[in-house]
């Protein structure tokens, strides 16, 4: 693992992005096994055959698996009921960069989406990168850590995930950022208004990440705890502006997941009277997401406990073990992982900061594990901070150094023989 360079720690950092990303896609470039696993990728630009890539051809191999279903709607729009499983963010930026540069005078062509895909992910994986080191050094006051969870990211096994048009990278990169605005305003010195604006930022943070992800919604859980500590404060002033912005941060949250809710039910469920409906619009809660994934995800309590995936259950459990391992302890210490610099002043806003973080990831690894398809929890974790600063910590422990070195190499050797995987279109996904 590179060294803290303490004088430019930014400069390390993109150099150590730069080194991994350009391997990955090396393997990518050296992935041609024969005829790809799955043909769908040549849906997306007709001129590649289904029996031959061209090996430089970055835009089909990294346009795989759910990237297709992105760069689908990014041309033409959610067409089929079951493509609004997917967060409407992801599709909407690459559309209006796509129109941008078509203002230009930049014709498109088939290859044109998925390489704008590619660039927005690469690009929001550096500035997660980046997002997540500042966030460490306003919440744990420890460069040598923040740093150390930086790379981590950098070598997170998400993989190529985190390199081809899916939305993993973004998520981050604005939750990481959300996260950001969060802790400034919840842990600031003073309680300024500029502190309560930085609140209600972050909640507009998580929104956009909400719009990418779904799971975004579990960055609502911080605010929820924030406010509940908040209402036990004496209603001073700064306090009662304070619960305000809170509580509209944490609206934003939920309000960027409702409106592509209303959108789809205006679509699929205002239609003349006499029409039959579909049978989620009739639901108390009508959520077309929760339906799609239900009807054609096969996704819902313990529906993937099946025998034939009990090995992507195994492959989930490093990943899956970490999570709730960094989660507990956090919850039960959650001052751990900060320095004493961090904790005088701010010991309890900093508690119900950790704590919350905590359970929003507990709670990721426990609906894996009982409603998820297992497998994905190992590229969905990429956009969770606090087990980054959890293995951080136990790598710089003698203690537990060598545990946490075992970690470093099992994530990049996932991410490695993943990334070859991804590219010749092979599972897991």
């Amino acid at each position: 693992m590179p060294s803290l360079d303490s004088k430019n720690p930014i400069t390390s950092l993109v150099g150590s992005f730069i080194a991994w990303k350009s391997l990955l896609l090396l393997i990518v470039i050296g992935s041609s096994v024969g005829p790809a696993y799955d043909t769908s990728s040549t849906l997306l630009s007709p001129e590649i055959t289904s029996s031959h890539e061209p090996p430089f051809d970055l835009a089909t191999k990294l346009t795989r698996w759910d990237s297709i279903y992105f760069i689908q709607a990014s041309r033409r729009g959610y067409l089929f009921e079951q493509e609004w499983a997917f967060g409407i963010g992801f599709p909407t930026v690459i559309f209006y960069l796509s129109q941008g540069l078509s203002s230009f005078g930049i014709q498109s062509h088939e290859s044109l989406e998925p390489l704008i895909g590619i660039l927005v992910a690469h690009t929001s994986h550096l500035l997660s990168v980046l997002a997540l080191y500042q966030l460490g050094l306003v919440v744990l006051r420890n460069q040598r850590l923040s740093f150390i969870a930086a790379l981590l990211h950098i070598l997170s096994p998400a993989g190529l995930f985190l390199s081809a048009p899916y939305n993993e990278s973004t998520f981050a990169f604005l939750s990481f950022t959300g996260y950001l605005f969060f802790a400034k305003g919840l842990l600031g010195p003073k309680r300024t208004f500029a502190h309560d604006v930085s609140l209600v930022a972050s909640g507009m943070w998580f929104g956009f990440a909400t719009t990418f992800r779904s799971n975004g919604l579990f960055n609502g859980i911080p605010f929820a705890i924030a406010l509940t500590h908040e209402l036990t404060m004496p209603p001073t002033l700064s306090s009662i502006r304070r619960r305000f912005a809170l509580l509209l941060g944490g609206l934003a949250i939920a309000v960027s997941f409702v409106i592509p809710q209303l959108v789809a039910f205006q679509i699929f469920c205002s239609v003349p009277s006499g029409t039959r409906l579909r049978p989620w619009c009739t639901s108390a809660f009508p959520s077309i997401y929760s339906f799609v994934q239900a009807r054609y995800w096969n996704v819902g309590f313990l529906h993937y406990w099946t025998p034939s995936n009990i090995p992507l259950f195994l492959l989930a459990a490093p990943m899956i073990y970490i999570l709730i391992t960094s989660s507990v302890e956090l919850i039960r210490r959650p001052l751990s992982i900060a320095s004493k610099e961090s904790i005088t002043g701010n010991h309890s806003h900093l508690t119900v900061l950790v704590r919350s973080m905590a359970l929003s990831q507990l709670i990721l690894a426990a609906l894996s594990i009982t409603n998820y398809h297992i497998q994905i929890i190992t590229r969905i974790s990429s956009g969770y901070p606090l087990w980054y600063w959890w293995l951080a910590g136990v790598i710089t422990e003698k203690k537990t150094s060598k545990f946490g070195g075992n970690v470093v190499k099992f994530m990049i050797m996932y991410a490695a023989i993943q990334g070859a995987l991804f590219a010749s279109f092979l599972p897991p996904a």
